[in-house]
């Protein structure tokens, strides 16, 4: 027995190394289907300071597979903020249905971007000259009591399509150093927020499954997050993961109420309220079998070869949407 420990010792760690390698490296885009291209490029080149670095037309058998949207052609536009990437997709064929107009925040289907600046008041005037609409009643700043995010400002608002968006400013101490540049008003995209229904569901998929850490968590409540949030109310706890590069995934449990409706069964990719994170998956090969295996609802109908990647789209347990490529 003592002969064979070495090699159950090597195995045990070839078997966590292949798993470890078999991970999520990081969250190499964000993004959503709009309606209008060029009024959604104006909107986040002109008012977001995004800066437009690509543009392509896709169509295609392997784009239906991957999509589950057949006799599919898109625009995609992808725009940089920062060191972050948002990505537009425009359906040409077919068109998808609109945002529901009585969505609301707590209900699971819910995604955002947060888009840190460097001064919220002035961020906030701005928004108010460009006429966007608003979401939160006004920026709101959390309170002393939550130590973790104590002087942390936000404001909810919609882009021209009704997605919701984030403006986030963070006090001297707290976020990545970067977020303290004050050389600009819009710096990059600090994470997506999505709505969950149980954290500990979610972290089996995200942490477990696909190898991000946690990052942070916190439960928040009173006037300014039921303001933030437009739910009277909200008592939310809050969960953060992370990979090595790009953006973080938040999750948001709402403890109170606990009234948000489940995302449509019969969402689709090219209907607006469609939301896709995009995973670097460098060993997708052996990481896609365990997604099968955790039986992650499926959007395409395997792995797929487009652009000159591999990919894969897979669902959370509440139904949104993660691109898994390598």
């Amino acid at each position: 027995m003592r002969k064979l420990r070495p090699i159950l010792v090597f195995v045990l760690l070839l078997v966590a190394g292949n798993r470890l390698l078999a991970q999520v490296k990081g969250v190499e885009a964000v993004g959503f289907t709009v309606s209008d291209m060029d009024r959604s490029v104006d909107f986040f080149t002109r008012v977001l300071m995004f800066q437009k670095i690509s543009e392509d037309e896709v169509a295609g058998e392997a784009y239906e597979h991957l999509t589950g949207v057949f006799g599919m052609r898109a625009r995609i536009v992808r725009l940089k903020l920062g060191e972050e990437t948002l990505e537009l997709t425009e359906y040409l064929a077919p068109r998808g249905r609109p945002i529901p107009v009585d969505m609301r925040p707590n209900d699971r289907a819910f995604q955002h971007i947060a888009i840190i600046v460097s001064d919220m008041d002035k961020a906030y005037a701005w928004l108010r000259q460009n006429k966007v609409q608003h979401a939160s009643t006004g920026p709101q700043t959390i309170p002393e009591w939550n130590k973790g995010a104590a002087g942390v400002r936000a404001f909810y608002f919609r882009d021209p399509d009704g997605h919701f968006l984030e403006v986030l400013s963070f006090p001297a101490g707290k976020g990545q150093p970067k977020w303290q540049n004050k050389a600009q008003l819009f710096l990059g995209i600090d994470h997506t927020a999505i709505v969950v229904s149980d954290t500990e569901a979610s972290l089996k998929f995200y942490r477990d499954l696909l190898g991000l850490r946690v990052a942070g968590e916190s439960e928040n409540h009173g006037t300014e997050q039921e303001h933030l949030n437009n739910v009277f109310g909200a008592r939310l706890h809050i969960t953060a993961v992370r990979g090595e590069s790009g953006p973080g995934i938040e999750f948001l449990e709402y403890l109170a109420p606990r009234d948000g409706r489940p995302a449509p069964a019969d969402l689709q990719a090219n209907d607006l309220l469609y939301w896709q994170t995009t995973l670097l998956a460098p060993a997708l090969d052996a990481l896609a079998p365990s997604v099968r295996s955790a039986k992650a609802p499926m959007v395409s109908s395997d792995v797929v070869k487009v652009g000159g990647a591999r990919a894969v789209i897979v669902r959370d347990p509440d139904g949104h949407a993660m691109k898994l490529t390598q």
